[in-house]
């Protein structure tokens, strides 16, 4: 059994708590198991699916808070069911992959995904991951709708449109576009981001912010018009209006 010695803590269940519906799509069935049951404990019903095209369709069928997915699948690899879901669904994602598989962290993040994580991996670290992701998702807001630079944002409906035309945007791109609004003129670091976004801190070789920039910089600006400026070395500004000469 991979990771067994990382999974056998098992706190005490609290009577009456709620738990939250998780998709789990992987092959490695032990680890799913262990998965299953660790998560039980934590208020997650999770249901663990071992192929691609199968996780596919139960992703679709919306009944799930969030969706663990594995790059490496049989029928359908996970990159083409991240794809797929992103085609109908913002339900969050974190994708599990290989160490080394820079390159498949890179291309789930650029098909969607809202974070990752390398195998092998702690509980306690996946368990933060999902947390940090389902408190952005649900956090109220007393602000019903924010507006800066032609940006306007329903914190409510998580629905954000730029100059009138609605944007179609992932559930974290939604909240980091909404961190730098708020922040209009001011520099937010990448530590800041990360922190709010994955409740961790940031480190030279993640890229997963990078990527989500661009995400916004090709749904928000053109060759003229500039709203996401790069402060080198310590993080982005969103600057309202700024017209490119």
């Amino acid at each position: 059994m991979r990771y067994k010695s990382n999974w056998m803590y098992m706190p005490e269940v609290e009577p009456g708590r709620p738990t939250k519906p998780v998709l789990l799509i992987d092959d490695d069935t032990d680890l799913c198991e262990l998965m299953q049951d660790y998560f039980a404990q934590q208020g997650f019903r999770v249901e663990a699916v071992h192929d691609g095209r199968r996780g596919l369709e139960r992703a679709l069928e919306g009944a799930f808070d969030l969706v663990i997915l594995d790059v490496m699948l049989p029928v359908l690899d996970g990159l083409e069911v991240l794809r797929q879901i992103r085609k109908r669904s913002e339900v969050p994602i974190i994708m599990l992959t290989a160490r080394t598989a820079q390159i498949d962290r890179v291309a789930g993040l650029n098909s969607g995904a809202d974070d990752y994580l390398p195998k092998p991996f702690g509980p306690e670290e996946l368990l933060a991951r999902m947390r940090a992701i389902l408190r952005r998702v649900s956090k109220p807001d007393t602000t019903q709708t924010f507006e800066a630079g032609g940006v306007k944002l329903n914190i409510q409906t998580r629905n954000a449109w730029y100059r009138g035309e609605q944007l179609d945007l992932t559930a974290l791109e939604f909240d980091l576009l909404d961190l730098l609004v708020r922040a209009a003129g001011r520099t937010v670091s990448r530590d800041e981001l990360t922190a709010a976004l994955h409740q961790r801190r940031s480190t030279p070789w993640d890229r997963s912010l990078d990527v989500h920039i661009s995400h916004l910089r090709k749904k928000l600006e053109s060759e003229d018009r500039v709203l996401i400026r790069t402060i080198r070395g310590v993080g982005y500004q969103f600057v309202p209006g700024l017209e490119m000469q």
